[in-house]
């Protein structure tokens, strides 16, 4: 039987009520349900599963996105043992335990590492799903080597530049440390959004000869306000960026009207259609994007429609990024 895409999801259906194996699917959603790094507000970990259920409400005409699910989107079912690291992990972290949680990390950092190289090997769009920001290190190692020198656009309200944050080595808040001193496949990052950071990330990023460029969110808000050209504004800032891009979105990134569940929400951030200006404006770029990440959608209350606000904007968002992403990459899949 065809696949209607006019007609209401399955219950039961895949992502975007969409029933397609992983082989007919360019797109790959990898869910990683772990958030035992989240230092102020947990919930992360039901992400991946929130987004799921939302993403069966979601419209798959696109007028903006292109239209993902004509490519074929394929989201691997949650696996167990991540969610048994996560427990045992959050069990450590309440111990104070932060090497046994270091442990874990580093088995479920080679788990999303060897699941993400292997749909790459397939030609396959690895979209990581979250879980807090510590969880997609492995896959932007196994892009880094798939595609060496390649460039990341980081979207965030926070540098994720400290160093081992609360003594865990690969904390949510470090993940971009441990990119830019480990991984020296990636040769830069850009990064906006930002607008909350410490003394220690501010020297980072100005010590970084520039592989590390930071577009403040307070920079982005004054030229909004003065009524600047806001286009020409992203275009200069994703000039350094190299022919192949990762995208990795921290959904705090975001005003948190749009996030209001998130773990570690801060005032400001982009509006709907300012984020999707960025991703507009790097896939319009000529660049081709070559893996993504979307982190910290807490579920939090659900609504009317059985879903929370988070999950609806998280299950939206990763359905535009596959889009904007797929339209760079005729040939995945």
């Amino acid at each position: 039987m065809s696949f209607d895409p006019n007609a209401a999801a399955g219950a039961d259906s895949g992502i975007y009520g969409l029933e397609i194996g992983p082989d007919a699917a360019a797109a790959h959603v990898l869910p990683v349900p772990f958030d035992a790094t989240a230092s102020y507000g947990k919930g992360a970990a039901d992400g991946p599963a929130a987004v799921l259920r939302a993403s069966r409400q979601v419209d798959l005409l696109d007028l903006v996105g292109g239209s993902p699910w004509r490519r074929g989107i394929w989201m691997a079912p949650l696996d167990a043992r991540v969610q048994g690291w996560n427990a045992l992990a959050a069990e450590a972290a309440s111990a104070g335990d932060a090497e046994r949680v270091n442990a874990l990390m580093d088995e479920l950092n080679a788990w999303v590492e060897e699941r993400a190289e292997a749909a790459l090997q397939r030609g396959k769009l690895v979209a990581t799903l979250g879980g807090d920001h510590s969880v997609p290190f492995g896959a932007i190692a196994a892009h880094a080597r798939a595609y060496p020198g390649m460039g990341i656009l980081h979207l965030d309200a926070h540098a994720d530049l400290r160093a081992a944050y609360e003594g865990y080595t690969w904390s949510h808040a470090s993940i971009f440390r441990n990119v830019v001193e480990r991984l020296d496949g990636v040769a830069n990052v850009v990064q906006i959004g930002v607008r909350d950071l410490c003394d220690e990330e501010l020297e980072l990023i100005r010590g970084s000869n520039g592989r590390l460029r930071t577009l403040f969110d307070h920079e982005w808000a004054a030229a909004r306000l003065a009524g600047q050209d806001l286009i020409a504004l992203a275009r200069r800032t994703l000039e350094p960026l190299p022919k192949d891009v990762y995208v990795s979105f921290d959904v705090d990134g975001l005003d948190p009207t749009l996030c209001p569940g998130t773990g570690t929400p801060v005032p400001g951030g982009f509006l709907w259609h300012e984020a999707m200006l960025w991703l507009s404006e790097l896939a319009l770029s000529g660049r081709r994007i070559v893996g993504l990440d979307l982190t910290e959608v807490s579920p939090g209350p659900a609504g009317a429609g059985g879903d929370s606000w988070d999950a609806v904007v998280g299950a939206r968002l990763l359905y535009r990024m596959l889009g904007f992403a797929l339209r760079t990459r005729p040939e995945a899949g």
